[in-house]
């Protein structure tokens, strides 16, 4: 049976003692293979390195590149706050479903989108990847990883701004969210603006926070207030590392109609079987 694994958020024990494990022999191997390389004049790729660490609003984050030779020639980013690890590209696929399933239930042309939560980029760049997106806002809460795409320090930051339909919002997802239609929203140019799809994928689930204060937006109420910054018949969809959380559920069925909850499944190399994560989708009435 699949179990619910990290998309990003390698908070799981699994990580911590499964990769090192492998990296410890790996290196050892990898040393013996730099050694013999170097007499024979080849340049060998890092590893690992870390690309940036900086003070943020919840406090120091750090991008990371590693190398795990068991698994290939590929780069994989790794972001860490603090001590936890939040997210890796070593498992995406539920990142880009949450475009696609979102996006895929969203109806009409010119879409108007906002994905909260930037990451590694995966979700924003799936967003754009849809010919009916129009505009894309992203809205970031920590500074240094808008700046790591911005600068390109991530791979899919040359796509997103190489695209002129997305532009990245500095500040908290959950305050804009709340915010009074008249005079804020999501779009700091157009308060009360509109729109038709709300991306978001920032907490592990709708109970395991990355911050406590997070908790309070997981209620009617204030779904409902986020609710407001929909189009009729607009669509909300959620990434969750969890299985069906049936009291999320009842809340979203309070606000909305068309409530599923998606299990997307993907191979973990680590556990060497089957994991998942799930997208939550939901359309508002209209």
């Amino acid at each position: 049976m699949a179990e619910p694994s990290v998309h990003g958020r390698i908070h799981s024990v699994f990580w911590e003692r499964g990769p090192h494990q492998c990296l410890h022999s790996a290196d050892l191997m990898q040393a013996r293979q730099r050694s013999k390389q170097r007499k024979r004049g080849t340049k060998v790729a890092r590893l690992f390195e870390q690309i940036d660490s900086q003070p943020s609003e919840i406090g120091e984050i750090t991008l990371r590149r590693r190398r795990i030779p068991a698994l290939g020639d590929r780069d994989i980013y790794e972001v860490k706050l603090g001590e936890e690890f939040l997210m890796s590209s070593m498992f995406v696929d539920a990142e880009v479903a949450l475009s696609d399933l979102g996006l895929n239930e969203t109806e009409g042309d010119n879409l108007s989108v906002v994905v909260g939560g930037l990451g590694l980029g995966y979700t924003a760049v799936a967003a754009l990847k849809h010919q009916r997106v129009a505009e894309l806002l992203i809205v970031e809460y920590l500074e240094p990883v808008i700046r790591w795409h911005q600068q390109e320090y991530v791979p899919l930051g040359k796509d997103i701004n190489a695209d002129p339909r997305s532009r990245y919002i500095h500040g908290s997802f959950f305050d804009l969210a709340n915010a009074e239609p008249e005079s804020g929203g999501f779009d700091p140019e157009a308060p009360g603006k509109q729109f038709d799809a709300i991306l978001l994928d920032i907490d592990h689930s709708p109970r395991a926070l990355l911050n406590a204060s997070n908790a309070s937006f997981y209620t009617t109420e204030n779904i409902s207030r986020m609710a407001r910054q929909l189009k009729p018949r607009g669509t909300f969809a959620m990434w969750s590392n969890e299985a069906e959380d049936n009291v999320f559920m009842d809340v979203l069925r309070e606000v909305f109609t068309d409530v599923e909850c998606h299990l997307v499944n993907f191979f973990n190399p680590f556990q060497n079987r089957e994991s998942f994560n799930t997208v939550y989708v939901a359309r508002k009435p209209g």
